[in-house]
């Protein structure tokens, strides 16, 4: 039997764009060049993405996000009436040299959440020719939306009730999968950051701030990721990724999972999680206990952060200190977020990129006998 999704060696999803494909963004942007210019030269990046993920070994490969923008925007915005804002919102990104200011990538829903028309679909079908690996499709948080800001972010007037607000949201999302199951999607990635982020004491004193309580939102969070699983057929594999936040290699949210693991780790229709735990900001392993044990967890152990090559023999220490607390025939390995959650990427080479990429697959085929 072909082994099954999450693999040993994985990978959250995006990467670098090399400095060609930014280029001819400022020039579609300044409309220099036409829409189908800038798909022809996304397409010649896509296949070199392909290749490269194909040359190290991995078994899912991405199209690196390269059709995007913002790893969560792009996506949710392809809904209709879920509009982006300039409005900030008071959670900073911190990195070595400090703070990058307050966050506007915030979104706002104006009237009743459809989704009119395929939003990834087409971008997967061209992965899916590209590629005779397995073709890996990412899709954002879907709790992003009511994350930051809370009740006031979702129209009173389309959604009194803010229960059908989360009906509509699953139905769209279900209604993409369905179509990208028919094009033959079997692995897909649900980016819920907000797991990660309700780890952070400063966040959930901001979230109540905004009037609700952070365990009852992380509760309410993991039934809809869970509702929106459910959706899958058997023949696609759903996974979570969750992180505390990944722009130009700074972060934005820090403590353990114990504060949402018996929540969010209780999803009986999601098949593995991809966890974050490359820095002391993740915490410890203990609440990895709380994973049913059928289920498989990804390691996030290599930083898409730091220009720094991790050590096989440390990547290993921290895989037997996991496998303590989660049986080690179920773990698998992977960086702790994308290389580019946004289109600036994070502040590394590409070939750093690709020499992570490659210690993922070294590292698991000498833990686990093979990559897959």
């Amino acid at each position: 039997m072909a082994p099954k999704p999450p693999f040993r060696a994985d990978h959250v999803g995006s990467l670098l764009r090399p400095t060609y494909l930014h280029e001819a963004r400022a020039k579609r942007a300044a409309g220099t060049i036409s829409a189908e210019d800038l798909r022809t030269i996304e397409d010649k990046a896509i296949r070199e993405a392909v290749a490269l993920q194909e040359s190290v070994g991995l078994q899912a490969v991405t199209d690196g996000e390269f059709r995007r923008g913002h790893y969560l925007v792009d996506f949710l915005t392809g809904f209709e009436h879920i509009v982006p804002t300039n409005t900030s919102y008071a959670l900073a990104f911190k990195g070595e040299a400090g703070s990058a200011g307050e966050t506007r990538s915030m979104l706002t829903v104006t009237g009743k959440v459809k989704r009119t028309k395929p939003v990834m679909v087409d971008a997967f079908k061209f992965l899916k020719a590209a590629t005779g690996r397995t073709a890996k499709v990412c899709l954002p948080s879907p709790t992003w939306v009511h994350m930051r800001g809370g009740r006031k972010t979702v129209s009173e007037t389309a959604y009194p009730d803010i229960a059908e607000f989360w009906s509509d949201l699953v139905r769209a999302f279900h209604e993409e999968m369905r179509d990208l199951a028919a094009a033959g999607c079997t692995y897909l990635q649900l980016d819920e950051i907000s797991f990660a982020f309700l780890c952070d004491s400063g966040i959930r004193a901001r979230i109540r701030e905004d009037g609700l309580d952070p365990d009852q939102v992380t509760k309410d969070y993991a039934r809809v990721v869970d509702q929106i699983a459910a959706g899958a057929p058997d023949t696609m594999t759903v996974t979570v990724h969750t992180c505390r936040g990944n722009f130009q290699s700074m972060w934005m949210a820090e403590g353990g999972y114990e504060k949402v693991a018996s929540a969010v780790f209780d999803q009986p229709h999601v098949d593995g999680y991809f966890l974050e735990y490359d820095s002391e900001r993740s915490g410890g392993f203990e609440p990895l206990r709380f994973v049913p044990k059928n289920k498989r967890v990804v390691l996030g152990l290599v930083s898409s952060k730091k220009p720094e090559i991790e050590s096989k023999d440390q990547l290993k220490r921290r895989i037997e200190e996991a496998a303590k607390f989660f049986p080690l025939e179920n773990l698998c390995l992977s960086p702790q977020c994308g290389f580019a959650s946004t289109h600036h990427g994070n502040k590394i080479t590409e070939d750093v990129e690709k020499r992570k990429l490659a210690l993922l697959v070294e590292v698991a085929t000498e833990v686990w006998g093979s990559a897959a």
